[in-house]
């Protein structure tokens, strides 16, 4: 197999940041750790694992949203951006996690939901009484199509149209998502402005940084059917930046589901004065059905896979910066989706943590991926609670679908895969909660849990805490330029990463045989070997031979 055809980067001149180097660890608090017995996650509960993220490694906390909310789309339908959710704690619970979590040298980035407020925010109670109320510009209204129907043909992400009736007024209101989410109208400037105040209050009290839902969807032009990426969208987060975050030393991540290798740098440049970084999900979407989408996901085709990856870091190798995940509480567990549960759990976990934490950008570990947490195997409808898996299901059996079909594809795809209960012990519910968990544990717990990890040399988490150690010790690791190799190959993954005269070499088999591939010469296959999720074997040839889902790195270093 010959090399990439993408040459080599020179070295970029990017400005060094603190979360460079950084390894973040999202929490989804409703299923992290529940400290009253009350089945739901909660901010005290995080408190009293701060010790176990310290151990391993995490710089950063992105918690889920804890913001007051009648918990339609589980906290993502905010009723009260300045206080917390009884069922999480309150704010002096939440001041003691930032202050604790900072003398772990950890920093605490906020969830900020801004496309939207929930239908019980007082914002929305006023807009929905009068057309003569100050509020009522704060959201997106339009009179009836002239039979009477929705002004147009926008549809939810959760299935249905994106347009509500409200009976008082004759008028429907958008929502891109449950119709419990009005969306807000970022076109008035109060809207930005009361935003903004509310973002500038939650700084002040010492976080780290905001994760950005849906960003892309702020600059809407609904009459004209423009969702994502509308014409404003970069002057409101340039305004934004002005007005809050441009001059503290804090991250910022946007979620774009729409982002772009180009648009990306429209986000994240450093001469944009926007985002830090944005989630892209081109690695995710990739591998969906054309027409079912998630819900029949196709098998992984790791050319594909590679091409995409590649790209991104290509793209963002000079300016911008790379965002780097396989999972999170929208998305199926990683290995369940790229690895092998059923023969090669813990190597092909390893694998993969291996393959995303050695690329150029900032990690993002998805709770309970340090363990190889796995989708969960729920046979009935009932099992689930999220509204998207509900609202589909429902929408799929209406259209005369097998409702077997949709569940097997909802233990693929779903989002409460992500979001059962961290699997801390083998004690009933995994050690959740000393009550009712608010969605069923994963069956797979007894064995499957942090505390049989910890203490084990061999195991996936003590894996994920030596990455995230040799990207706070490695420069080229950090900075180093970005090459791929085999491009074609179907079964193996392997990419360099070159500073100055250090060069990182990562192989990756993502298959459950042996693969065997020839090295070019201009591979060079030397150094010592930073990581490897099997016994390394010194004895490297032109042949290489490599195990089912085998992973290493290797460091090079001709001075040395």
């Amino acid at each position: 197999m010959s090399q990439s055809a993408h040459p080599p980067l020179a070295n970029s001149g990017i400005e060094r940041k603190w979360w460079h180097t950084a390894t973040i660890y999202q929490v989804y608090p409703r299923s992290f750790c529940d400290s009253t017995g009350d089945g739901v996650g909660d901010l005290p509960g995080i408190i009293e694992r701060l010790d176990y993220l310290q151990a391993l490694g995490i710089t950063v906390i992105w918690l889920s949203p804890i913001f007051v909310s009648p918990m339609d789309d589980n906290g993502y339908d905010i009723s009260d951006y300045q206080d917390i959710a009884p069922e999480f704690g309150t704010l002096a619970d939440f001041d003691r996690l930032v202050a604790e979590a900072r003398k772990r040298g950890i920093g605490i980035l906020l969830d900020l939901v801004v496309n939207h407020t929930s239908d019980e925010h007082p914002w929305f109670i006023e807009a929905r009484r009068s057309k003569d109320s100050p509020f009522r510009n704060y959201y997106i209204w339009r009179k009836p199509d002239p039979d009477g129907g929705p002004p147009n043909d926008l549809t939810s992400s959760f299935g249905g149209a994106a347009w509500t009736l409200e009976p008082q007024s004759g008028e429907y209101y958008l929502h891109l998502f449950s119709r419990r989410q009005p969306d807000l109208n970022w076109e008035n400037p109060e809207v930005r402005d009361a935003i903004y105040q509310m973002m500038n209050w939650w700084l002040d009290r010492g976080i780290a940084g905001f994760r950005m839902d849906v960003i892309d969807l702020i600059g809407k032009q609904v009459d004209a059917r423009i969702t994502t990426d509308g014409p404003h969208l970069h002057d409101y987060l340039q305004e934004m930046n002005r007005k809050t975050f441009g001059n503290r030393d804090v991250l910022t991540v946007g979620e774009a589901w729409s982002a772009t290798p180009g648009s990306a740098l429209l986000y994240s440049g450093r001469r944009r004065g926007e985002l830090s970084m944005v989630f892209q999900f081109e690695h995710v979407t990739q591998s969906w059905d054309e027409v079912y989408g998630k819900w029949r996901p196709k098998p992984i085709d790791l050319v594909k896979l590679k091409s995409v990856l590649g790209k991104w870091q290509h793209a963002l190798a000079d300016d911008g910066w790379n965002s780097l995940f396989w999972g999170n509480h929208d998305l199926p567990r990683a290995v369940s989706r790229y690895g092998n549960t059923s023969g090669y759990h813990v190597e092909s976990a390893k694998m993969l943590a291996t393959v995303l934490h050695l690329m150029k950008g900032t990690p993002f570990i998805y709770q309970g991926e340090e363990i190889g947490m796995t989708n969960v195997p729920f046979t009935s409808i009932e099992q689930y609670k999220d509204i998207e898996t509900l609202n589909m299901h429902r929408l799929h059996v209406e259209a005369g679908r097998s409702p077997e079909q949709f569940i097997h594809g909802a233990n693929q795809s779903g989002r409460d895969n992500a979001r059962t209960p961290m699997q801390w012990s083998a004690a009933p519910h995994g050690g959740f909660t000393t009550g009712s968990p608010w969605i069923e544990a994963n069956p797979n717990y007894p064995t499957l849990n942090v505390e049989s990890q910890v203490t084990d040399d061999r195991s996936i988490w003590n894996h994920y805490r030596r990455l995230i150690a040799l990207r706070k010790q490695h420069q080229v690791i950090v900075y180093g330029q970005y090459q791929s190799w085999f491009d074609q190959h179907p079964d193996v993954l392997v990419y360099t990463r070159t500073l100055d005269d250090d060069r990182l070499i990562v192989i990756a088999n993502f298959t459950s045989r042996d693969v065997t591939i020839t090295v070019p010469n201009e591979l060079q296959l030397c150094g010592s070997c930073l990581v490897s999720n099997y016994p390394f074997v010194d004895d490297i040839s032109e042949e290489l031979k490599l195990r089912p889902y085998e992973a290493f790195a290797l460091l090079c270093n001709p001075a040395e």
